[in-house]
Protein backbone atom coordinates (compact mmCIF):
# COMPACT_ATOMS: atom_id res chain seq x y z
CA UNK A 1 0.00 0.00 0.00
CA UNK A 2 1.33 3.29 -0.78
CA UNK A 3 0.54 7.06 0.31
CA UNK A 4 0.03 9.66 -1.99
CA UNK A 5 -1.42 13.29 -2.90
CA UNK A 6 -3.39 14.33 -5.66
CA UNK A 7 -4.74 18.00 -5.96
CA UNK A 8 -8.75 18.45 -6.07
CA UNK A 9 -8.06 19.65 -10.05
CA UNK A 10 -6.57 16.33 -10.90
CA UNK A 11 -8.83 14.37 -9.33
CA UNK A 12 -12.14 15.97 -11.05
CA UNK A 13 -9.91 15.11 -14.20
CA UNK A 14 -9.54 11.46 -13.60
CA UNK A 15 -13.58 11.92 -12.86
CA UNK A 16 -14.80 13.32 -16.03
CA UNK A 17 -12.83 11.18 -17.93
CA UNK A 18 -14.24 8.16 -16.40
CA UNK A 19 -11.01 6.91 -14.52
CA UNK A 20 -11.90 7.58 -11.11
CA UNK A 21 -15.37 5.61 -10.19
CA UNK A 22 -17.42 3.90 -7.41
CA UNK A 23 -17.68 -0.47 -6.67
CA UNK A 24 -21.27 -0.62 -6.92
CA UNK A 25 -21.42 -2.08 -3.65
CA UNK A 26 -21.01 1.96 -2.48
CA UNK A 27 -23.61 2.98 0.17
CA UNK A 28 -25.43 6.23 -1.55
CA UNK A 29 -25.06 9.74 -0.59
CA UNK A 30 -25.23 9.66 3.05
CA UNK A 31 -23.98 13.48 4.16
CA UNK A 32 -25.60 16.18 5.69
CA UNK A 33 -25.46 19.34 4.33
CA UNK A 34 -23.44 20.59 7.28
CA UNK A 35 -20.81 18.47 6.23
CA UNK A 36 -20.50 19.09 2.66
CA UNK A 37 -20.25 22.77 4.22
CA UNK A 38 -17.63 21.99 6.75
CA UNK A 39 -15.49 20.45 3.95
CA UNK A 40 -15.65 23.11 1.70
CA UNK A 41 -14.29 25.63 4.37
CA UNK A 42 -11.98 23.96 5.06
CA UNK A 43 -10.46 23.79 1.76
CA UNK A 44 -11.16 27.09 0.76
CA UNK A 45 -9.59 28.34 4.72
CA UNK A 46 -6.02 29.66 4.27
CA UNK A 47 -4.21 27.84 5.47
CA UNK A 48 -6.40 25.31 4.62
CA UNK A 49 -7.39 22.32 6.63
CA UNK A 50 -7.94 18.41 6.21
CA UNK A 51 -10.79 16.86 5.39
CA UNK A 52 -9.19 12.73 5.68
CA UNK A 53 -7.95 10.35 3.43
CA UNK A 54 -9.29 8.54 0.70
CA UNK A 55 -8.45 5.18 0.19
CA UNK A 56 -8.52 3.60 -3.56
CA UNK A 57 -8.10 0.42 -5.50
CA UNK A 58 -5.67 0.35 -8.67
CA UNK A 59 -7.86 -1.04 -11.94
CA UNK A 60 -5.59 -3.59 -13.72
CA UNK A 61 -6.50 -5.29 -17.08
CA UNK A 62 -10.24 -6.11 -15.87
CA UNK A 63 -12.49 -3.98 -12.73
CA UNK A 64 -12.77 -6.57 -9.82
CA UNK A 65 -16.03 -5.02 -8.83
CA UNK A 66 -19.23 -4.27 -10.77
CA UNK A 67 -18.37 0.29 -10.94
CA UNK A 68 -20.63 3.45 -11.19
CA UNK A 69 -19.71 7.37 -11.63
CA UNK A 70 -19.89 9.70 -8.60
CA UNK A 71 -23.14 10.80 -8.77
CA UNK A 72 -23.54 13.78 -11.13
CA UNK A 73 -19.91 12.41 -13.38
CA UNK A 74 -20.61 11.91 -16.91
CA UNK A 75 -21.10 8.30 -17.86
CA UNK A 76 -17.79 8.79 -20.32
CA UNK A 77 -16.78 4.69 -20.69
CA UNK A 78 -12.98 5.85 -20.35
CA UNK A 79 -10.97 3.35 -19.29
CA UNK A 80 -11.49 3.24 -15.64
CA UNK A 81 -7.67 3.18 -13.14
CA UNK A 82 -9.15 3.96 -9.91
CA UNK A 83 -11.85 2.42 -7.82
CA UNK A 84 -12.72 4.68 -4.89
CA UNK A 85 -13.34 2.32 -2.02
CA UNK A 86 -13.70 4.92 0.96
CA UNK A 87 -13.88 8.42 0.55
CA UNK A 88 -16.86 8.39 -1.21
CA UNK A 89 -19.39 11.47 0.83
CA UNK A 90 -16.25 13.35 0.37
CA UNK A 91 -15.84 13.41 -3.18
CA UNK A 92 -19.43 13.24 -4.46
CA UNK A 93 -19.64 16.60 -1.92
CA UNK A 94 -16.73 18.23 -3.90
CA UNK A 95 -17.84 17.02 -7.10
CA UNK A 96 -21.36 18.13 -6.66
CA UNK A 97 -21.26 21.36 -5.11
CA UNK A 98 -18.01 22.95 -7.37
CA UNK A 99 -19.99 21.34 -10.67
CA UNK A 100 -23.39 23.07 -9.67
CA UNK A 101 -25.05 19.71 -9.16
CA UNK A 102 -27.16 20.23 -6.28
CA UNK A 103 -29.16 22.31 -8.20
CA UNK A 104 -31.17 19.44 -8.82
CA UNK A 105 -31.96 18.94 -5.37
CA UNK A 106 -33.05 22.17 -4.53
CA UNK A 107 -29.95 23.98 -3.13
CA UNK A 108 -27.07 25.96 -4.44
CA UNK A 109 -23.80 26.28 -2.35
CA UNK A 110 -22.49 29.78 -1.88
CA UNK A 111 -19.56 31.48 -0.89
CA UNK A 112 -20.30 34.73 1.36
CA UNK A 113 -17.83 37.45 -0.29
CA UNK A 114 -18.98 39.98 1.61
CA UNK A 115 -18.83 39.30 5.58
CA UNK A 116 -21.26 40.40 8.33
CA UNK A 117 -19.99 43.66 10.22
CA UNK A 118 -19.84 41.75 13.22
CA UNK A 119 -17.77 38.77 12.39
CA UNK A 120 -15.17 40.94 9.84
CA UNK A 121 -13.04 38.93 7.36
CA UNK A 122 -11.20 36.86 9.22
CA UNK A 123 -14.10 35.51 11.88
CA UNK A 124 -11.40 33.95 13.81
CA UNK A 125 -8.96 35.30 16.20
CA UNK A 126 -5.63 34.89 14.73
CA UNK A 127 -6.09 37.93 11.86
CA UNK A 128 -3.68 36.21 9.55
CA UNK A 129 -5.86 33.60 9.33
CA UNK A 130 -8.39 33.86 6.13
CA UNK A 131 -11.51 31.94 6.34
CA UNK A 132 -14.35 32.41 4.28
CA UNK A 133 -17.68 31.41 4.59
CA UNK A 134 -20.05 28.96 2.45
CA UNK A 135 -23.74 28.41 3.04
CA UNK A 136 -26.32 26.20 1.25
CA UNK A 137 -29.06 28.27 -0.08
CA UNK A 138 -32.81 26.98 -0.40
CA UNK A 139 -34.16 26.92 -3.86
CA UNK A 140 -38.29 26.58 -4.15
CA UNK A 141 -40.53 27.20 -7.33
CA UNK A 142 -43.56 29.55 -7.02
CA UNK A 143 -45.81 29.88 -9.67
CA UNK A 144 -42.49 29.17 -12.58
CA UNK A 145 -39.98 31.60 -11.08
CA UNK A 146 -36.82 29.82 -8.73
CA UNK A 147 -36.62 31.80 -5.08
CA UNK A 148 -35.20 33.77 -3.98
CA UNK A 149 -35.56 35.13 -6.82
CA UNK A 150 -32.55 37.63 -5.98
CA UNK A 151 -30.04 34.04 -6.30
CA UNK A 152 -31.23 33.88 -10.31
CA UNK A 153 -28.92 36.79 -11.22
CA UNK A 154 -25.28 37.10 -10.43
CA UNK A 155 -26.01 40.83 -10.03
CA UNK A 156 -27.97 40.85 -7.43
CA UNK A 157 -26.50 37.68 -6.04
CA UNK A 158 -23.26 39.76 -5.51
CA UNK A 159 -25.66 42.54 -3.79
CA UNK A 160 -26.80 40.56 -1.31
CA UNK A 161 -22.85 39.25 -0.46
CA UNK A 162 -22.53 36.29 -2.09
CA UNK A 163 -21.00 34.39 -5.09
CA UNK A 164 -21.75 30.72 -6.60
CA UNK A 165 -19.37 28.06 -5.24
CA UNK A 166 -19.31 26.26 -8.47
CA UNK A 167 -17.18 29.41 -10.01
CA UNK A 168 -14.27 27.58 -8.16
CA UNK A 169 -14.97 24.79 -10.15
CA UNK A 170 -10.79 23.44 -11.53
CA UNK A 171 -10.77 23.31 -15.57
CA UNK A 172 -12.78 24.52 -17.67
CA UNK A 173 -16.23 24.53 -16.96
CA UNK A 174 -15.55 26.72 -13.75
CA UNK A 175 -13.24 29.06 -16.21
CA UNK A 176 -16.45 29.27 -18.86
CA UNK A 177 -19.20 30.21 -15.26
CA UNK A 178 -16.31 32.35 -13.79
CA UNK A 179 -15.79 34.40 -17.32
CA UNK A 180 -19.85 34.90 -17.28
CA UNK A 181 -20.27 35.96 -13.95
CA UNK A 182 -17.33 38.58 -14.66
CA UNK A 183 -19.00 39.90 -17.69
CA UNK A 184 -22.15 40.33 -15.82
CA UNK A 185 -21.03 42.37 -12.84
CA UNK A 186 -18.80 44.30 -15.55
CA UNK A 187 -21.85 45.51 -16.78
CA UNK A 188 -23.46 46.51 -13.68
CA UNK A 189 -20.07 48.39 -12.54
CA UNK A 190 -19.42 46.58 -10.24
CA UNK A 191 -16.61 44.32 -10.78
CA UNK A 192 -13.06 45.52 -8.76
CA UNK A 193 -10.03 44.42 -9.80
CA UNK A 194 -9.91 43.64 -5.78
CA UNK A 195 -12.92 41.40 -6.37
CA UNK A 196 -10.73 39.12 -9.47
CA UNK A 197 -8.03 39.21 -7.43
CA UNK A 198 -9.99 37.79 -4.29
CA UNK A 199 -12.03 35.11 -7.02
CA UNK A 200 -8.63 34.08 -8.65
CA UNK A 201 -7.26 33.18 -5.22
CA UNK A 202 -10.43 31.73 -4.21
CA UNK A 203 -10.16 29.14 -7.25
CA UNK A 204 -5.99 28.64 -6.70
CA UNK A 205 -6.96 27.48 -3.85
CA UNK A 206 -9.38 24.96 -4.60
CA UNK A 207 -7.35 23.21 -7.71
CA UNK A 208 -3.99 23.35 -6.04
CA UNK A 209 -5.91 21.90 -2.69
CA UNK A 210 -4.08 18.45 -2.04
CA UNK A 211 -6.65 15.46 -1.16
CA UNK A 212 -4.07 12.29 0.59
CA UNK A 213 -5.04 8.98 -0.36
CA UNK A 214 -3.87 5.46 0.37
CA UNK A 215 -3.22 3.31 -2.43
CA UNK A 216 -4.11 -0.70 -3.04
CA UNK A 217 -2.14 -2.17 -5.99
CA UNK A 218 -4.22 -4.00 -9.02
CA UNK A 219 -2.65 -6.94 -7.48
CA UNK A 220 -4.81 -6.76 -4.19
CA UNK A 221 -7.23 -9.64 -4.59
CA UNK A 222 -11.24 -8.85 -4.63
CA UNK A 223 -11.38 -10.78 -0.77
CA UNK A 224 -8.55 -8.67 0.53
CA UNK A 225 -9.62 -5.21 -1.33
CA UNK A 226 -13.78 -6.44 0.38
CA UNK A 227 -12.15 -7.10 3.84
CA UNK A 228 -10.27 -3.54 3.74
CA UNK A 229 -13.61 -1.63 2.79
CA UNK A 230 -15.95 -3.16 5.26
CA UNK A 231 -13.42 -2.76 8.08
CA UNK A 232 -12.99 0.87 7.59
CA UNK A 233 -16.46 1.60 7.08
CA UNK A 234 -17.52 -0.42 10.49
CA UNK A 235 -14.81 1.48 12.20
CA UNK A 236 -16.11 5.00 11.75
CA UNK A 237 -19.44 5.44 10.12
CA UNK A 238 -20.58 1.89 10.08
CA UNK A 239 -21.96 0.51 7.35
CA UNK A 240 -25.91 -1.06 7.36
CA UNK A 241 -26.04 -4.71 7.09
CA UNK A 242 -27.78 -4.35 3.48
CA UNK A 243 -24.35 -2.67 2.73
CA UNK A 244 -21.97 -5.19 3.88
CA UNK A 245 -24.31 -8.10 2.32
CA UNK A 246 -23.92 -5.80 -1.41
CA UNK A 247 -20.51 -6.04 -0.95
CA UNK A 248 -20.17 -9.77 -0.20
CA UNK A 249 -21.99 -10.87 -3.01
CA UNK A 250 -20.73 -8.55 -5.65
CA UNK A 251 -17.58 -10.25 -4.32
CA UNK A 252 -18.75 -13.56 -4.61
CA UNK A 253 -20.63 -13.54 -7.71
CA UNK A 254 -20.48 -10.19 -9.45
CA UNK A 255 -23.50 -9.94 -9.05
CA UNK A 256 -25.30 -6.34 -8.40
CA UNK A 257 -27.48 -6.43 -5.28
CA UNK A 258 -28.50 -2.91 -6.29
CA UNK A 259 -29.69 -3.65 -9.82
CA UNK A 260 -31.39 -7.21 -8.65
CA UNK A 261 -33.53 -4.93 -5.73
CA UNK A 262 -34.33 -2.68 -8.51
CA UNK A 263 -35.55 -5.63 -10.62
CA UNK A 264 -37.43 -6.95 -7.95
CA UNK A 265 -38.89 -3.37 -6.88
CA UNK A 266 -40.45 -3.25 -10.40
CA UNK A 267 -42.01 -6.40 -10.55
CA UNK A 268 -43.60 -5.97 -6.95
CA UNK A 269 -43.68 -2.22 -6.62
CA UNK A 270 -45.81 -2.40 -3.43
CA UNK A 271 -43.25 -4.48 -1.65
CA UNK A 272 -41.56 -0.48 -0.86
CA UNK A 273 -44.77 0.03 0.86
CA UNK A 274 -44.34 -2.30 4.01
CA UNK A 275 -41.05 -0.78 5.54
CA UNK A 276 -37.29 -0.81 4.70
CA UNK A 277 -37.00 -3.78 1.46
CA UNK A 278 -33.23 -3.99 2.17
CA UNK A 279 -34.45 -4.84 5.18
CA UNK A 280 -37.40 -6.97 4.41
CA UNK A 281 -34.94 -8.97 1.50
CA UNK A 282 -32.32 -9.92 3.88
CA UNK A 283 -34.72 -11.28 6.28
CA UNK A 284 -36.45 -13.46 3.89
CA UNK A 285 -33.23 -14.54 2.35
CA UNK A 286 -31.85 -15.62 5.91
CA UNK A 287 -35.07 -18.07 5.93
CA UNK A 288 -34.57 -19.22 2.67
CA UNK A 289 -31.21 -20.37 3.70
CA UNK A 290 -32.48 -21.66 6.69
CA UNK A 291 -31.34 -19.35 9.00
CA UNK A 292 -32.31 -16.73 11.60
CA UNK A 293 -32.46 -12.83 10.37
CA UNK A 294 -29.98 -11.56 12.30
CA UNK A 295 -27.05 -9.24 12.14
CA UNK A 296 -24.47 -12.48 12.92
CA UNK A 297 -26.37 -14.25 10.04
CA UNK A 298 -25.77 -11.30 7.58
CA UNK A 299 -22.05 -10.60 8.76
CA UNK A 300 -21.24 -14.19 7.85
CA UNK A 301 -19.58 -14.48 4.58
CA UNK A 302 -20.65 -17.45 3.59
CA UNK A 303 -24.51 -15.67 3.49
CA UNK A 304 -23.35 -13.67 0.43
CA UNK A 305 -21.57 -16.42 -0.93
CA UNK A 306 -25.67 -18.02 -0.75
CA UNK A 307 -27.40 -15.18 -1.76
CA UNK A 308 -27.99 -15.93 -5.46
CA UNK A 309 -28.44 -19.61 -4.90
CA UNK A 310 -32.18 -18.20 -3.20
CA UNK A 311 -33.04 -15.14 -5.51
CA UNK A 312 -35.46 -16.91 -7.59
CA UNK A 313 -37.49 -18.09 -4.75
CA UNK A 314 -37.26 -14.93 -2.74
CA UNK A 315 -39.23 -13.16 -6.01
CA UNK A 316 -41.55 -15.62 -5.88
CA UNK A 317 -41.83 -15.33 -2.61
CA UNK A 318 -42.52 -11.35 -2.80
CA UNK A 319 -44.72 -11.63 -5.51
CA UNK A 320 -47.20 -13.48 -3.56
CA UNK A 321 -46.78 -12.76 -0.10
CA UNK A 322 -47.15 -8.74 -0.73
CA UNK A 323 -50.67 -9.72 -2.93
CA UNK A 324 -51.34 -12.07 0.05
CA UNK A 325 -50.65 -9.39 2.98
CA UNK A 326 -52.63 -6.85 0.64
CA UNK A 327 -55.89 -9.20 0.45
CA UNK A 328 -55.87 -9.75 4.30
CA UNK A 329 -55.92 -6.07 4.50
CA UNK A 330 -52.79 -5.54 6.00
CA UNK A 331 -51.94 -2.87 3.24
CA UNK A 332 -48.33 -0.89 3.89
CA UNK A 333 -46.62 -0.44 6.83
CA UNK A 334 -49.01 1.77 8.83
CA UNK A 335 -51.94 -1.29 9.11
CA UNK A 336 -48.62 -3.79 9.94
CA UNK A 337 -48.40 -4.93 13.52
CA UNK A 338 -45.11 -6.37 13.58
CA UNK A 339 -42.81 -6.66 10.62
CA UNK A 340 -42.41 -10.34 10.97
CA UNK A 341 -45.21 -10.59 9.50
CA UNK A 342 -43.96 -9.92 5.81
CA UNK A 343 -40.68 -11.69 6.19
CA UNK A 344 -42.52 -14.70 7.45
CA UNK A 345 -45.49 -14.41 5.02
CA UNK A 346 -42.72 -13.85 1.85
CA UNK A 347 -40.57 -16.88 3.27
CA UNK A 348 -43.44 -19.27 3.18
CA UNK A 349 -44.89 -18.41 0.01
CA UNK A 350 -41.60 -18.60 -1.68
CA UNK A 351 -42.16 -22.54 -2.37
CA UNK A 352 -45.90 -22.31 -2.99
CA UNK A 353 -46.26 -23.44 -6.55
CA UNK A 354 -47.29 -20.89 -9.35
CA UNK A 355 -50.16 -23.30 -10.27
CA UNK A 356 -50.57 -24.83 -6.88
CA UNK A 357 -54.70 -25.64 -7.33
CA UNK A 358 -55.43 -27.80 -4.09
CA UNK A 359 -52.07 -27.42 -2.61
CA UNK A 360 -52.35 -23.51 -3.48
CA UNK A 361 -55.56 -23.47 -1.19
CA UNK A 362 -54.44 -25.40 1.67
CA UNK A 363 -50.98 -23.06 1.74
CA UNK A 364 -53.20 -20.26 1.50
CA UNK A 365 -55.47 -21.13 4.50
CA UNK A 366 -52.35 -22.10 7.01
CA UNK A 367 -50.08 -18.94 5.95
CA UNK A 368 -53.35 -16.97 6.88
CA UNK A 369 -53.15 -18.92 10.61
CA UNK A 370 -49.63 -18.19 10.76
CA UNK A 371 -50.11 -14.02 9.65
CA UNK A 372 -52.84 -13.38 11.45
CA UNK A 373 -51.28 -14.89 14.74
CA UNK A 374 -48.40 -13.06 14.01
CA UNK A 375 -50.15 -10.08 14.51
CA UNK A 376 -52.61 -11.01 17.33
CA UNK A 377 -50.33 -12.82 19.82
CA UNK A 378 -47.20 -12.60 21.74
CA UNK A 379 -45.37 -14.32 19.75
CA UNK A 380 -42.89 -12.14 18.05
CA UNK A 381 -42.36 -9.39 21.08
CA UNK A 382 -38.96 -10.61 22.05
CA UNK A 383 -36.10 -12.35 20.11
CA UNK A 384 -38.94 -12.10 17.14
CA UNK A 385 -35.95 -13.16 14.59
CA UNK A 386 -35.23 -16.71 16.55
CA UNK A 387 -38.26 -17.38 16.65
CA UNK A 388 -39.64 -16.90 13.55
CA UNK A 389 -36.84 -18.81 12.63
CA UNK A 390 -37.89 -21.98 14.48
CA UNK A 391 -41.54 -21.03 12.95
CA UNK A 392 -40.51 -20.99 9.48
CA UNK A 393 -38.78 -24.59 9.41
CA UNK A 394 -42.07 -26.26 10.43
CA UNK A 395 -44.23 -23.98 8.78
CA UNK A 396 -42.33 -24.49 5.31
CA UNK A 397 -42.75 -28.47 5.73
CA UNK A 398 -46.57 -27.98 6.41
CA UNK A 399 -47.00 -26.13 3.61
CA UNK A 400 -45.23 -28.48 1.55
CA UNK A 401 -48.04 -31.08 2.71
CA UNK A 402 -45.67 -32.69 5.56
CA UNK A 403 -46.75 -34.63 8.70
CA UNK A 404 -47.55 -30.88 11.55
CA UNK A 405 -45.09 -31.48 14.09
CA UNK A 406 -46.62 -29.17 16.27
CA UNK A 407 -45.96 -24.96 15.71
CA UNK A 408 -45.55 -23.10 19.10
CA UNK A 409 -46.99 -20.04 16.93
CA UNK A 410 -50.08 -22.28 17.28
CA UNK A 411 -49.78 -22.99 20.79
CA UNK A 412 -52.77 -21.80 22.53
CA UNK A 413 -51.02 -22.15 26.37
CA UNK A 414 -47.85 -20.31 25.40
CA UNK A 415 -49.16 -17.88 22.49
CA UNK A 416 -53.19 -16.68 23.88
CA UNK A 417 -54.99 -14.64 21.60
CA UNK A 418 -56.28 -11.44 23.19
CA UNK A 419 -59.54 -12.19 25.17
CA UNK A 420 -62.24 -9.11 24.36
CA UNK A 421 -61.10 -7.19 27.81
CA UNK A 422 -57.91 -6.63 26.29
CA UNK A 423 -59.49 -5.55 22.75
CA UNK A 424 -61.11 -2.87 24.77
CA UNK A 425 -57.72 -1.18 26.10
CA UNK A 426 -56.43 -1.53 23.38
CA UNK A 427 -54.50 1.87 22.24
CA UNK A 428 -54.74 3.98 18.98
CA UNK A 429 -53.75 2.52 15.93
CA UNK A 430 -51.43 5.31 14.71
CA UNK A 431 -48.93 4.45 17.01
CA UNK A 432 -46.93 1.40 16.34
CA UNK A 433 -48.06 -0.78 18.54
CA UNK A 434 -49.13 -4.68 17.25
CA UNK A 435 -52.72 -5.26 19.18
CA UNK A 436 -54.07 -1.90 17.87
CA UNK A 437 -52.68 -2.60 14.18
CA UNK A 438 -53.67 -5.81 14.23
CA UNK A 439 -57.20 -4.53 15.31
CA UNK A 440 -57.30 -1.78 12.61
CA UNK A 441 -56.65 -4.84 9.78
CA UNK A 442 -58.95 -7.01 11.06
CA UNK A 443 -61.66 -3.81 11.06
CA UNK A 444 -60.53 -3.17 6.91
CA UNK A 445 -60.55 -6.67 5.65
CA UNK A 446 -64.42 -6.55 4.98
CA UNK A 447 -63.64 -3.71 2.38
CA UNK A 448 -63.86 -0.71 5.18
CA UNK A 449 -66.68 1.45 2.97
CA UNK A 450 -65.73 4.79 3.36
CA UNK A 451 -68.68 6.51 5.64
CA UNK A 452 -70.09 8.82 2.91
CA UNK A 453 -69.19 7.66 -0.52
CA UNK A 454 -68.96 4.19 0.29
CA UNK A 455 -66.07 3.34 -1.51
CA UNK A 456 -63.97 0.39 -0.41
CA UNK A 457 -60.55 0.72 1.48
CA UNK A 458 -57.85 0.01 -1.08
CA UNK A 459 -53.98 0.44 -1.16
CA UNK A 460 -54.73 3.15 -3.83
CA UNK A 461 -56.94 5.51 -1.29
CA UNK A 462 -55.64 4.91 1.71
CA UNK A 463 -53.25 7.68 2.10
CA UNK A 464 -56.82 9.79 1.41
CA UNK A 465 -58.23 8.04 4.55
CA UNK A 466 -58.06 9.63 8.28
CA UNK A 467 -58.03 8.21 11.64
CA UNK A 468 -61.31 8.71 12.51
CA UNK A 469 -62.46 8.64 16.20
CA UNK A 470 -66.34 7.22 16.50
CA UNK A 471 -66.32 8.98 19.66
CA UNK A 472 -65.73 12.22 19.23
CA UNK A 473 -62.72 13.92 21.67
CA UNK A 474 -64.94 16.58 22.33
CA UNK A 475 -67.81 14.25 22.75
CA UNK A 476 -65.86 12.38 25.39
CA UNK A 477 -63.08 14.59 27.20
CA UNK A 478 -62.19 17.03 24.68
CA UNK A 479 -58.66 16.17 25.77
CA UNK A 480 -56.27 14.43 23.02
CA UNK A 481 -54.37 13.12 25.54
CA UNK A 482 -56.71 11.04 27.34
CA UNK A 483 -55.87 7.22 26.64
CA UNK A 484 -59.93 6.15 27.29
CA UNK A 485 -60.43 8.32 24.17
CA UNK A 486 -57.72 6.88 21.65
CA UNK A 487 -58.59 3.35 21.52
CA UNK A 488 -58.26 1.17 18.41
CA UNK A 489 -61.84 0.22 18.93
CA UNK A 490 -62.89 3.71 18.55
CA UNK A 491 -61.08 4.15 15.53
CA UNK A 492 -62.39 3.64 11.84
CA UNK A 493 -60.56 5.26 8.71
CA UNK A 494 -62.89 7.43 6.40
CA UNK A 495 -61.65 9.95 3.69
CA UNK A 496 -60.77 13.27 4.72
CA UNK A 497 -63.53 14.62 3.96
CA UNK A 498 -66.17 12.80 5.92
CA UNK A 499 -63.85 13.52 8.89
CA UNK A 500 -64.19 17.00 8.27
CA UNK A 501 -68.25 17.11 8.11
CA UNK A 502 -68.35 14.89 11.67
CA UNK A 503 -67.11 17.49 13.78
CA UNK A 504 -68.00 17.27 17.22
CA UNK A 505 -70.96 15.34 17.22
CA UNK A 506 -72.21 12.66 18.90
CA UNK A 507 -72.94 9.34 16.58
CA UNK A 508 -76.59 9.24 16.57
CA UNK A 509 -76.34 12.99 15.34
CA UNK A 510 -73.70 12.73 12.57
CA UNK A 511 -74.96 9.08 11.95
CA UNK A 512 -78.76 10.69 11.67
CA UNK A 513 -77.02 13.02 9.03
CA UNK A 514 -74.97 10.67 6.73
CA UNK A 515 -78.74 8.34 6.96
CA UNK A 516 -80.89 11.77 5.78
CA UNK A 517 -78.11 12.72 2.82
CA UNK A 518 -77.45 9.50 1.83
CA UNK A 519 -79.85 8.76 -1.34
CA UNK A 520 -80.58 5.11 -0.37
CA UNK A 521 -81.14 5.49 3.20
CA UNK A 522 -80.11 4.50 6.87
CA UNK A 523 -79.70 0.83 5.75
CA UNK A 524 -77.02 2.19 3.48
CA UNK A 525 -74.97 3.72 5.86
CA UNK A 526 -75.43 0.87 8.34
CA UNK A 527 -73.80 -1.70 5.71
CA UNK A 528 -70.99 0.74 5.69
CA UNK A 529 -70.66 1.11 9.68
CA UNK A 530 -70.57 -2.90 9.64
CA UNK A 531 -67.82 -3.21 7.16
CA UNK A 532 -65.70 -1.97 9.59
CA UNK A 533 -66.89 -4.08 12.17
CA UNK A 534 -68.72 -0.90 13.75
CA UNK A 535 -71.98 -2.33 15.94
CA UNK A 536 -74.53 0.73 14.00
CA UNK A 537 -77.33 0.10 16.66
CA UNK A 538 -74.27 0.39 19.51
CA UNK A 539 -72.68 3.48 18.23
CA UNK A 540 -75.74 5.33 17.89
CA UNK A 541 -76.77 4.56 21.45
CA UNK A 542 -74.44 7.07 22.95
CA UNK A 543 -72.91 5.27 25.07
CA UNK A 544 -69.22 4.70 24.62
CA UNK A 545 -68.12 1.52 27.46
CA UNK A 546 -70.98 -0.59 26.07
CA UNK A 547 -70.08 0.45 22.51
CA UNK A 548 -66.29 -0.93 22.91
CA UNK A 549 -67.06 -4.30 24.44
CA UNK A 550 -70.34 -4.32 21.34
CA UNK A 551 -67.33 -3.96 18.89
CA UNK A 552 -64.72 -5.98 20.73
CA UNK A 553 -67.63 -9.19 20.24
CA UNK A 554 -67.22 -8.49 16.12
CA UNK A 555 -63.49 -7.77 15.94
CA UNK A 556 -62.92 -11.08 18.27
CA UNK A 557 -65.23 -13.38 16.34
CA UNK A 558 -63.34 -12.55 13.28
CA UNK A 559 -60.09 -12.80 14.88
CA UNK A 560 -61.17 -16.71 16.02
CA UNK A 561 -61.71 -17.38 12.31
CA UNK A 562 -58.54 -15.85 10.34
CA UNK A 563 -56.40 -17.10 13.10
CA UNK A 564 -57.97 -20.40 12.54
CA UNK A 565 -57.13 -19.80 8.67
CA UNK A 566 -60.52 -19.09 7.97
CA UNK A 567 -62.13 -16.31 5.89
CA UNK A 568 -64.59 -14.63 7.88
CA UNK A 569 -68.03 -13.79 6.14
Amino acid sequence: MEARNKKIDDWFAMIKQGQLVLPRFQRHEAWRQAQVVGSLENILRDPPLPIGALLTLEVGDKELFHSRPIVGAPETGGKVMLHLLDGQQRMTALWRSLTGDYRRDGIDVVVKLIPDEEDGEGALDDEAIDAPKVEILKRWDRKGVLQPVWANDPVTMFEEGYMPVALLCPGAQGEASLEAWEDALDDAKLLTKALTKRVSALRQRVSSYNIPFLSLSSTTGRDTALDVFIKMNTSATPLKDFDIVVAQLESATGDSLHDMVEDLVASVPAARDFGRIEDIILSVAALLMERPPLKKTYLDTSYGDEFGSVWDRLKHGFKHGIAFLRSEAILNEQCLPTEVAVYLTCALWADVPEHGFDNGGNARTLIRKALWRACYTNRYGKTSATRAYADYRILRDMVAGKADPGCELFDEVFNPLPAKEEMVLAGWPGRRDRLPRALLATGLRRSALDFADGASITPDNFHGREFHHLYPVGVLSGDRADEKVNRALNCALISWTTNRKVGAQTPSHYIANRAAKASLGENVVRQRLESHLIPYDALIGDEYDGFLMARAELMHADMINLCDGASPQ
